[in-house]
């Protein structure tokens, strides 16, 4: 017990260390934000925008679509632009061909040494910072006073309802009349200003160094790849190189023990269900479903890359605009995953602990119909807002917030953070008899307990921000939800739960898993904790998070490194009883897991990473490829394998069609693979082209997205999407056949043999 208890030391300290410095660096973004300005004037005295109109057009963005509407700072979706790097460009040309005015000639008759001049002239007066904080207003040329209006009535229109612009709306995915108060698209045109102004503008002291470090890619302002951006990448790459060396060194050297022997007969098959388990069989077909819902939308959405306001030739984007449907496609998925994880602890607890707690059930029928109200209530306004322009105060209190992966309103997120809470009481009531009551196992179950509090706890991040929020700062708490709590503690999570499900089968050791589960948790945390800076590299942030973020997000793929070989040496001990049988397909879900999580997050997540590649693909379908693979992939397949593990002790044996599930399996596995490998990832590379020759506004600019390669790749996701689909109804017609005839119930006399087999578990079991 001595090393465990040093084990838990190491862990205790490095949350604390590593947390620490995470909000250290959370009080720098904040000092060194790009300052938002009183005013924009240009020389001539003449105002053109004020902070207001910035405060008020970032507001006016959200609750258009936001990051599902475009993206800024390279988060959000892809087939509109980035916003920041559409106007950075659309300025810099516009300036350009206001100064050729002087020679009487269009920019590209001039002479070499004229464009170069003038080149220069452009460059210098987009990087120039002339801020004055003390009176807080920024002051621009007159001529480039002009070249901002010019790109500002662009916007205006675009977002209006100017019929001239019908054609780059539709390719945009965006609805006639997105924005019908006049004032409001005045407003967002002074945000996004103000977004390429910070992405352009030298930062204070510096030359060369803009507030974004440089991002976007853009050479008619200067915008190139900074120094730092080139070391820390090259040292993210040896440090991982180093660490991974030493790992396998370490895991090679080390003494290995014998491998637990399973029993010669299913120890769950004589373990009965209580009321409250039996109470999680209604989670798990919500589960079901919300997949379903998400692979709908994510089909309606795919499809709007190509015609971006109808879907094959239905005006479907009348009733459903791709905003919504891109805002249900990642949401939902989110949902399902989490439920699936939930509905789990609420399983496992009265299991682990051999006690049914008073009144359970009815806590968890409470919480099934709560998170049911949530999912369908959020959904529901989020659609109506966006549908009928209901505006800012709507949007963000009960509409769609329009930021990704956490879009709903902040009513429903205060009342899903109530939930969450409810949820660790229902876990902690269950679980305590065997938290309290020494044990092999009680390691693994006070981890289960633990990061289901960070769970719930760390969700309060989403209430953090607010409406007046700086937009470097929202993006900061972002990250601390998404990074954090989705792919953080959540992972930990089941994993602790995967683990305690092998030592119940008798795949694996208890002592082991013990040692093993604190052991991984410290080394994904020491990464995981400070690699959400990967994500704030170009949000407004100082350099020092480049440096750092670099570093631990390469340490992040360390230990996915032998996620491989441990799914491998599952698979194998699966096979040593012929009673595992039963469980082979979900052991295979938890050995796709490893897959996935080695080439899906470690792969093609180091893939983009590093700030020499992010610098250069943030924003493009390289994302979206690590994205769709890490999230189904992983956390996907995980919530798959949790709840076929569930639903294997909720009904009879021969209840189950088994013979639908291998199916299902591969057609999940292998459609999610034709999804990454021949569309997104191919269409990434070819942005990843473009944004490196040209910069990143082409790389996101209609001329290119639909172009014929990549609407072509487009198409090339439709075999993908079959094949997955198939299998997500392949895995319906499995659970749907389990509700043939009701499950045998309990006899009042069965629930000490559940008792004893607590017991046998290792758990002195309480009335």
């Amino acid at each position: 017990m001595s090393n465990n208890n040093r084990l838990w030391r190491w862990l205790a300290f490095i949350f604390v260390l590593s947390f620490g410095a995470l909000g250290y660096l959370g009080v720098q973004i904040y000092l060194t934000a790009p300052p938002i300005p009183s005013a924009v004037a240009s020389s001539d005295g003449e105002q053109i925008f004020t902070g207001e109109q910035i405060r008020r057009g970032q507001q006016v963005w959200l609750s258009a679509g936001g990051q599902q509407l475009g993206s800024v700072w390279g988060h959000g979706s892809y087939v509109a632009p980035d916003w920041s790097a559409d106007w950075l460009h659309r300025e810099a040309v516009a300036l350009r061909n206001r100064h050729a005015q002087a020679f009487r000639k269009d920019f590209d008759s001039l002479s070499p040494a004229d464009r170069g001049a003038l080149a220069a002239t452009v460059v210098e007066q987009m990087r120039r910072n002339t801020y004055d904080a003390a009176s807080g207003v920024i002051t621009v040329p007159a001529d480039r006073a002009q070249a901002i209006r010019e790109v500002a009535a662009h916007y205006d229109a675009l977002f209006g309802d100017d019929s001239s612009l019908a054609t780059l709306r539709s390719q945009y995915a965006m609805t006639p009349g997105t924005l019908p108060d006049r004032a409001d698209r005045q407003a967002l045109t002074a945000f996004f200003f103000w977004t390429s102004w910070a992405a352009a503008t030298d930062r204070p002291g510096e030359t060369g160094l803009s507030y974004t470090s440089n991002w976007p890619h853009e050479p008619l302002v200067g915008n190139t790849m900074t120094s730092s951006a080139a070391v820390w990448s090259m040292a993210s790459i040896c440090l991982l190189l180093a660490a991974i060396a030493a790992m396998l060194w370490l895991h090679g050297s080390q003494r290995h023990e014998a491998e637990a022997q399973p029993p010669q007969a299913d120890p769950l098959l004589g373990a009965v269900a209580t009321p409250s388990m039996k109470a999680t069989r209604k989670y798990f077909f919500a589960v079901i479903g919300l997949m379903l819902l998400q692979i709908a939308m994510g089909i309606v959405t795919a499809h709007y890359a190509v015609e971006g306001d109808s879907f094959f030739g239905l005006p479907l984007a009348e009733l459903l605009p791709y905003v919504v449907s891109r805002t249900v496609h990642t949401q939902i998925g989110i949902f399902w995953i989490a439920t699936a994880w939930l509905a789990t602890g609420l399983y496992i607890a009265p299991l682990l602990s051999g006690r049914e707690p008073r009144l359970q059930k009815l806590g968890v029928d409470v919480l099934f119909w709560a998170l049911i109200a949530i999912v369908v209530g959020s959904t529901l306004t989020g659609w109506l807002g966006t549908l009928q322009h209901r505006g800012v105060d709507f949007s963000f209190w009960l509409g769609n917030q329009g930021l990704e992966y956490t879009s709903m309103g902040r009513v429903w997120q205060v009342l899903l953070f109530v939930g969450l809470l409810f949820w660790v009481f229902l876990l902690g009531r269950a679980l305590w008899p065997a938290l309290v009551k020494p044990s092999a196992s009680r390691g693994l179950i006070a981890m289960v307990f633990l990061s289901a509090t960070c769970i719930g706890g760390f969700y309060s991040t989403s209430l953090v921000w607010g409406q007046h929020t700086h937009y470097s700062m929202i993006e900061y708490w972002r990250w601390w939800l998404v990074h954090l709590w989705v792919e953080g503690f959540f992972e930990v999570f089941a994993t602790a739960v995967v683990a305690l499900i092998f030592t119940r089968l008798g795949l694996v050791r208890t002592e082991s898993a013990n040692r093993a589960i604190i052991a991984e948790t410290i080394v994904f945390l020491f990464g995981g904790i400070l690699g959400t800076l990967h994500h704030l590299y170009f949000t407004g942030t100082p350099t020092s998070v480049i440096a750092v973020g670099a570093v631990f997000s390469a340490l992040e793929v360390v230990p996915l490194t032998l996620i491989g070989l441990e799914a491998l040496q599952t698979w194998r001990r699966s096979q040593a009883m012929p009673w595992l049988g039963a469980y082979k397909w979900i052991v295979m879900c938890f050995v796709a897991v490893g897959f996935w999580n080695t080439i899906g997050a470690g792969v093609l997540g180091f893939a983009i990473n590093p700030p020499a590649s992010l610098y250069y693909v943030q924003g493009l379908n390289m994302t979206a490829a690590h994205g769709h693979a890490a999230l189904f992939g992983v956390y996907g397949m995980l919530g798959i394998g949790l709840m076929l593990f569930c639903l294997r002790g909720l009904y009879e044996r021969q209840l189950h069609a088994d013979r639908l599930l291998k199916p299902a399996f591969w057609s999940l596995n292998i459609g999610l693979a034709m999804m990454v490998f021949l569309s997104l990832l191919p269409a990434g590379i070819y942005q990843a082209w473009a944004s490196v020759t040209q910069g990143l506004w082409f790389a996101r600019s209609a001329e290119l997205v639909h172009s014929r390669v990549m609407e072509a790749l487009v198409w090339m996701r439709v075999p993908g999407d079959v094949v997955f689909a198939v299998g997500a109804v392949l895995l319906a017609a499995y659970a749907l056949r389990l509700l043939r005839r009701p499950a045998v119930q309990a006899a009042p006399q069965a629930w000490p043999h559940a008792k004893g087999l607590a017991v046998q578990a290792g758990h002195v079991a309480e009335q």
